[in-house]
């Protein structure tokens, strides 16, 4: 068998021959990974929702993306709103996404009918290792700048900013960006709700 001449040719046809191997094995392996990664993520959203519901005894009546703008950019929410078995509303869990100190910090935080926050989980975080982990416990309920309980109709700030929240220890932006992303959350739960309350009372009148 005559061997193949190390020409720029050749060489060509080689690089471009692993090129397209290798470019057709990464779209088969992504095609085969693309429904088992989109199954987990709803997986573990809809455990997210228990999660900040405080109950696994719920229905998700309705998923809706909402955009709003905040300091001058529109920024795009979900409502996860909730019913118990026999129908009665529960409340909401809200996506709501800001910028930490190290990237996009996104939370998924579960109001009840009144507006208060019943729990609360981190989905996504790019904070310095160890913040992030911080967040997820420093504002649960048992936690030392706890939020469960509390509204947002007045927002929530830390004490350096004249609030009654405790930031987490040396890390004073995450803990400012987690509680916009809350305050912001409720800000669009709320107006949702009276957007409801509205439609239902002119459905009711005509």
């Amino acid at each position: 068998m005559k061997k193949l001449e190390s020409t720029l040719l050749n060489m060509v046809v080689v690089l471009v021959a692993v090129a397209v191997i290798t470019s057709g094995l990464l779209a088969w392996v992504n095609h085969v990974t693309e429904e088992p990664i989109r199954m987990q993520d709803e997986l573990a959203l809809a455990n997210g929702i228990k999660e900040v519901m405080g109950t696994d005894q719920l229905t998700v009546t309705s998923d809706e993306e909402v955009k709003k703008e905040f300091d001058g950019k529109e920024l795009v929410f979900v409502v996860h709103k909730t019913a118990d078995k026999q129908g009665k509303f529960l409340g909401a869990a809200v996506e709501s996404t800001t910028m930490g100190f190290g990237g996009e910090l996104k939370v998924l935080v579960g109001f009840d009918a009144e507006g208060k926050v019943l729990g609360y989980t981190i989905l996504q975080a790019s904070e310095t290792p160890g913040l992030g982990a911080k967040a997820d416990k420093w504002f649960q309920a048992d936690g030392k700048g706890s939020i469960i309980g509390k509204t947002a109709a007045q927002p929530l700030t830390v004490n350096k900013d004249g609030g009654d929240i405790d930031a987490i220890t040396a890390s004073t932006i995450t803990s400012r960006a987690f509680l916009k992303a809350v305050n912001q959350a409720y800000s669009v739960y709320a107006a949702k709700d009276d957007s409801d309350a509205h439609s239902g009372a002119t459905q009711k009148a005509k």
